[in-house]
């Protein structure tokens, strides 16, 4: 029998302390990595913004487990409800919701050449286009794809009942975890094409805007 048993005590208080401290050493070492769904300003699809209107974009819709910084994605050959992971160390700039919704409302705004509103005050004499997406399904499957479905609706504020829209995608990410940021992005500029051509489609009085 031990005749300081303070003393065992004491050695296992510090392991602990030196293991907690190796681990907060190697955390410091390997910082979180953040990704961003904004377009580059040399992207060709991007028009220089005018005075074509106002557009607002409406916050997201989507599911809860999405709307976090962390990037949640699912491993290649897991089915589509199998467990997913949270990657601490890997993020998006802000939360998902407000990477997308930021990402959007500016690339729609470049796409028409209106002026994006969504995070001010559109004057009221002004015409406007208000526009609502609802994110469907998103999955990001590790070393494979990025599938993603979205819904949105369209009001003009001069006019009447607003229209509905939907776009199913699927973008390959054969690489890592940059390669499904990168789908990601490559999702979210198609959402956008969609978008715009529906509201020129809506405004153009087209009998279908959805299929423009």
């Amino acid at each position: 029998m031990s005749k300081h048993p303070s003393r065992g005590f004491a050695i296992g208080a510090v392991a602990a302390i030196a293991a907690l401290l190796a681990l907060a050493g190697c955390a410091a070492n390997n910082p979180p990595q953040y990704y961003s769904l904004a377009e580059s300003d040399s992207s060709p699809r991007a028009m220089a913004s005018g005075a074509n209107g106002f557009i607002e974009l409406a916050p997201l819709a989507m599911p809860e487990r999405l709307a976090r910084p962390q990037m949640v994605v699912r491993e290649k050959g897991a089915d589509a409800g199998a467990q997913v992971r949270i990657l601490d160390q890997h993020r998006w700039a802000s939360s998902f919701e407000s990477e997308l919704r930021d990402a959007l409302s500016s690339a729609i705004a470049q796409r028409l050449g209106a002026v994006d509103a969504t995070r001010s005050a559109r004057p009221r004499i002004q015409p406007g286009l208000r526009i609502a997406v609802q994110v469907q399904q998103f999955d990001a499957v590790e070393g494979s794809r990025v599938d993603a479905g979205f819904g949105w609706t369209l009001r003009r504020t001069e006019e009447g009942a607003p229209i509905g829209c939907q776009l199913f995608v699927s973008e390959p990410a054969p690489g890592g975890i940059e390669s499904l940021a990168l789908g990601t992005r490559r999702a979210t500029a198609r959402l956008a094409d969609a978008i715009a051509r529906s509201a020129k489609a809506q405004q153009a009085n087209a009998a279908d805007p959805c299929a423009a």
